[in-house]
């Protein structure tokens, strides 16, 4: 299969789709690889790089779409590269629809065949795809909280460690998934006093078995979310329902009430963000201020760590990359269930329910399109 991999376009985005080592080894399958210029560039992958690996060097993203089956990439297509999208293009990335209904109805009308990674599960109800990416966020939200409340950075000039005579900054982190979890391990491992929300038992005493006394853990409610959040140096936004948009757990007038000079670092704001005050940023303008409380919301936080997260995702992706070349799209869906579920739009159809519930858009299940593609 031709496969083709361009170059990110989102703002400050240096991640790659594919690394010169899984193209070696989709060409070793026999597989076309089309690799943009500089693609991998920013993250220390030269085009000679890609050529000793076996793939060709593109000259434009228009050249990858135009000569590709299969485009693989890591953030959700923008606008133009929207346009490119052809009925035979199977597209496998990051898309994040529920919030964004401009990408919805364009993928919609391009009918291509769009499979994206969060959605992708595994036998255990994981989301393996997501997984890598959100390790990363959930490691950086505490590495990012912590530079924002610097003063200098609009923040309350709190060290979350402390000192000896002085009490430790305070974390309060919403959701004890893959992305709390992480954040929780470089929290405690900063010495900052923690917090964690969440509405399954079962993670709350996985994490309470971990960390014991050292970390506190409170079922979510409205009541025990907001007497936490007012309290708080730094709140940590890290929950998620797949494939829909997050829940709004901090209202503007919980904002209104949090402490000066607090932080609140929205990981979820892929999917809208958990707190009405948020907005998505970039890695150049990464925080804006609501009520004297310092927002970061970047929408592709992982790529500020491009090499890290590009090695990680891969690791998680290739398998799948293998697959969809290996068989075609049909075939690879029909033997893979989890596979099936990172199915979104397909034909000018929504095919994730949480989507289509999201936007109140029309729905076919994946199964059902899979039998017309």
């Amino acid at each position: 299969m031709r496969i083709g991999v361009p170059k990110e376009i989102k703002v400050h985005e240096y991640r790659v789709g594919l690394t010169p080592q899984s193209v070696a080894e989709l060409c070793g399958l026999g597989h076309q690889l089309l690799i943009e210029t500089r693609a991998g560039v920013g993250i220390g992958f030269s085009d000679a790089d890609y050529v000793a690996a076996g793939a060709q060097i593109a000259a434009s993203a228009e050249q990858v779409f135009s000569e590709s089956q299969l485009i693989v990439k890591v953030k959700e297509p923008q606008a133009v590269e929207r346009a490119r999208l052809k009925p035979e293009h199977c597209l496998f990335t990051y898309l994040h629809l529920a919030p964004d209904r401009p990408q919805t109805t364009e993928l919609m009308a391009s009918g291509a065949t769009c499979i994206a990674y969060e959605t992708v599960t595994d036998r255990n109800g994981g989301l393996p795809l997501l997984a890598p990416m959100s390790q990363v966020a959930g490691r950086m939200s505490i590495q990012a909280g912590a530079s924002c409340l610097e003063k200098a950075r609009g923040g309350r000039g709190v060290l979350l460690g402390g000192v000896p005579g002085v009490a430790a900054g305070k974390v309060v982190i919403l959701g004890g998934g893959v992305v709390g979890s992480h954040a929780l391990a470089m929290a405690v491992g900063l010495g900052a006093e923690v917090c964690v929300l969440d509405k399954s038992l079962e993670a709350l005493q996985r994490l309470d078995a971990r960390y014991g006394n050292r970390i506190t853990t409170l079922y979510s409610t409205r009541t025990s979310v907001r007497e936490q959040v007012l309290s708080a140096d730094l709140v940590i936004g890290g929950v998620l329902i797949p494939g829909a948009a997050a829940p709004k757990l901090i209202t503007a007038e919980m904002v209104s009430q949090m402490l000066p000079g607090s932080v609140l670092v929205d990981v979820a704001i892929d999917q809208g963000g958990c707190a009405e005050t948020s907005k998505a940023t970039t890695h150049s303008e990464p925080t804006y201020i609501v009520d004297g409380v310092v927002h970061y919301c970047v929408a592709n936080m992982p790529g500020a760590v491009a090499r890290t997260s590009t090695l990680a995702l891969n690791n998680a992706t290739l398998p799948f990359v293998i697959a969809l070349a290996g068989k075609g799209p049909k075939q690879a869906m029909q033997d893979d269930a989890h596979l099936l579920n990172g199915l979104n739009v397909a034909q000018g159809m929504i095919t994730c329910a949480h989507v289509a519930e999201a936007q109140d858009l029309p729905y076919e299940a994946a199964a059902t399109m899979l039998q017309r593609l």
